[in-house]
C-alpha cells in the first residue's frame, strides 16, 4: 500500500508541475462590438516570427478586407499595440511571446507606400531595437503564419487592443 501511495503521489507531482510549467497560454479574445465575434486562442508552442533581422524595409500592401497595410519585406503583417505609451513598449515576457517585437540590427527602409519619415527605432529595456511607425512600436502576430494573414486585427490581448498599421501610421479598424 505504501508503494501505491508514493506512486500515485509521484504521479499527482508530475501532473502539477507539467500543467505549471507549460502553464495555460492567455484568453486573447477579439475586440469587436459584434456578439459573434470569436475568441482566438493561441499557443506559444507555435512558432513565432523571427525576432531579429540585419534590416528591414516595410512596404505597403492592399489587403482586401483592410485595405491598404503596412507589412515587412516578406508581406508579413505589422500590428500596433494602443497600450504602448509613445515610442515606449510596454510589450515584454509572454505578451513578446505572442506579439514578438519587429527588432533589427541595421537600417530600416522604406518601401513602396511607406513614409520615410515616419520610420525609426527605439530601444528596449532588454537592449534589443525595435522598429518604429509614426511613434508607434510594431510587432507581428503569432498566429500569422503566411504572408497577408491579419488574424491580430482587433485582438484585445495583454491589456489592450492591437491593430495593422495604416500607411499614414493610424490603427486600422
Amino acid at each position: 500500500m505504501h508503494s501505491k501511495l508514493v506512486l500515485s503521489g509521484g504521479l499527482a507531482a508530475i501532473t502539477l508541475f507539467a500543467v505549471a510549467c507549460g502553464g495555460a497560454s492567455p484568453s486573447i479574445a477579439r475586440s469587436s462590438s459584434s456578439p459573434n465575434s470569436p475568441a482566438i486562442s493561441v499557443s506559444p508552442s507555435s512558432s513565432p516570427a523571427p525576432l531579429t533581422n540585419a534590416g528591414f524595409t516595410l512596404t505597403v500592401a492592399d489587403n482586401p478586407k483592410l485595405g491598404q497595410i503596412l507589412v515587412d519585406s516578406s508581406g508579413r503583417t505589422v500590428y500596433l499595440f494602443i497600450a504602448d505609451k509613445g515610442t515606449t513598449s510596454v510589450c515584454y515576457t509572454q505578451c513578446a511571446t505572442y506579439w514578438p517585437p519587429m527588432i533589427t540590427r541595421g537600417a530600416v527602409k522604406a518601401g513602396a507606400g511607406v513614409n520615410a519619415t515616419l520610420l525609426g527605432t527605439t530601444a528596449r529595456t532588454d537592449g534589443t531595437t525595435e522598429v518604429t511607425y509614426a511613434g508607434h512600436p510594431l510587432y507581428y502576430f503569432i498566429s500569422d503564419k503566411k504572408p497577408g494573414d491579419v488574424t491580430g486585427q482587433g485582438v484585445n490581448g495583454f491589456g489592450a487592443p492591437w491593430y495593422v498599421v495604416a500607411p499614414s501610421g493610424m490603427q486600422v479598424g
